[in-house]
């Protein structure tokens, strides 16, 4: 969208040409794609990146670096494809590549509605913004350009969080369910995008489950139920740390919204997945109607109104029959489901995994004082881990009676995924009735307990 104005002192360059000029002063049109979360820079400035397309370079684009003497004067941009405007940016390198750099005295910048924008106002522009009648066309050209390229700010690899791994870096989209303080200057996201993270092999000691017990969640604190309770309960939800030394500004983050982040980096704690975002990771704002959200909720509809739609992912084609229900005709829940429940006593059946035990010797399953089962299990599935209790007669059922250490201990390392020689574990997905109760009076959270109940080992199926 490059050209000169009608008087002929204006002259706007497209990327392919910016990039040539290095140290010169020149005017561009762009898309915006990415943008980096806007922070306070090692200096007294605040400091933001944006990654901007044109016609002439349409998947790479260029970087363009803003400084400026408070926060709400970096441009925050609505979502990505909207187009924005800038004047005397300076073109400079770092190794091969080249990119603009926004001076706080001289440059400025205009934000723009993009491809089913109408209007040609501004909806953010810096002081020094000078508005001229022949910028008309030149919003006209890019906005049909997005029309005609609707996948252009979305290029690249885009992952799913069902194949995330382990240290890599990843690109994703995804809906921002809340965001949260875990203490000063530090903050947690929590994401979504419809889909299960991958089973992660357990890797935690039986024998410290007293002491150091595997937790039920990365952040060190309950969500109040209110917010919980909004959460979807199919799909996992991932939480994103902010991995940043400088305070970072949310304001362009929307509860509710969907979002693009670019080289998000991917981890494991406690055996679960939580994400970090660092220095270098992107994020932008998605429209409503881009039709990678469409698509991803026209998905995620269809598995919420399948039969199957809250067995986890990766326990199709059926769970593992190591375990059997006296409740064929109950439909499956989530374990998000049990947990954001509105009734405190109530009865499921969900499909999940024991990932810890307590007591995890199986001679002191049984209380020497009552003489009854008293097991408390760790439970998870893709949406969330809880503790759920073998006790009493529900637990004399589900073994079917008392029986020596020794067959205790194959039923114990069945249940827990445990093989001779190795420390980490696999367990199998199993199916499970579910029974919650309150403990204390009213229903807050830590109100509910949970027991195992309808549900029988299979020893002759094991050869247990």
């Amino acid at each position: 969208m490059g050209g000169r104005d009608d008087d002929g002192d204006y002259e706007f360059l497209q990327i392919t040409e910016a990039v040539a000029l290095i140290g010169q002063k020149v005017d561009l049109f762009g898309v915006v794609s990415l943008t980096s979360i806007p922070r306070q820079s090692k200096g007294t400035d605040y400091y933001c990146s944006l990654r901007i397309l044109d016609e002439s370079k349409p998947t790479s684009g260029i970087s363009v670096n803003f400084f400026t003497e408070t926060m709400d004067k970096l441009p925050q941009v609505q979502c990505a494809g909207d187009i924005i405007q800038l004047s005397r940016v300076v073109m400079k390198t770092h190794g091969s590549e080249a990119f603009a750099v926004f001076n706080k005295k001289y440059s400025s910048f205009a934000l723009f509605e993009g491809k089913h924008g109408t209007s040609f106002v501004p909806y953010q522009a810096s002081s020094n913004y000078d508005d001229r009648e022949q910028d008309k066309k030149f919003i006209v050209g890019l906005r049909k350009w997005m029309v005609d390229h609707p996948t252009a700010t979305v290029s690249g690899e885009l992952r799913l969080l069902k194949d995330i791994e382990r240290g890599e870096h990843f690109s994703w989209v995804c809906k921002i369910l809340h965001l949260r303080e875990l203490q000063k200057d530090q903050w947690i996201l929590f994401t979504w995008d419809g889909t299960d993270t991958p089973a992660v092999a357990i890797e935690s000691k039986l024998k410290d489950e007293n002491e150091n017990p595997l937790p039920l969640q990365i952040e060190q604190f309950h969500l109040p139920r209110e917010i919980l309770s909004s959460f979807p309960t199919v799909g996992s939800v991932l939480r994103v740390i902010i991995g940043l030394d400088e305070k970072p500004g949310f304001d362009f983050l929307k509860i509710g919204g969907w979002v693009k982040l670019c080289n998000l980096r991917c981890d494991i704690h406690a055996s679960m997945w939580f994400g970090t975002i660092m220095h270098f990771t992107k994020v932008c704002r998605l429209p409503d109607d881009d039709e990678l959200i469409l698509e991803k909720q026209r998905t995620y509809y269809e598995r919420f109104k399948s039969k199957w739609g809250r067995i986890p992912a990766q326990s199709f084609p059926w769970p593992f029959r190591l375990t059997e229900t006296l409740y064929p005709k109950v439909p499956f829940m989530t374990l998000m489901d049990v947990l954001t429940y509105p009734e405190v006593t109530a009865k499921f059946k969900v499909v999940a995994r024991v990932v810890a035990m307590l007591p995890w010797r199986p001679e002191d399953f049984v209380s020497p004082s009552s003489g009854i089962y008293r097991i408390r299990l760790t439970l998870e599935d893709p949406t969330a881990r809880i503790h759920a209790y073998l006790f009493a007669d529900d637990a004399v059922k589900f073994f079917g009676g008392y029986y020596p250490a020794d067959v205790m201990m194959r039923k114990r390392n069945a249940l827990l995924g445990m093989q001779e020689g190795r420390e980490v574990r696999n367990p199998p997905w199993l199916e499970l009735c579910l029974w919650s109760y309150y403990i204390d009076e009213g229903d807050v959270w830590g109100s509910r307990s949970y027991r195992i109940f309808a549900t029988i080992f299979d020893d002759e199926r094991q050869g247990i």
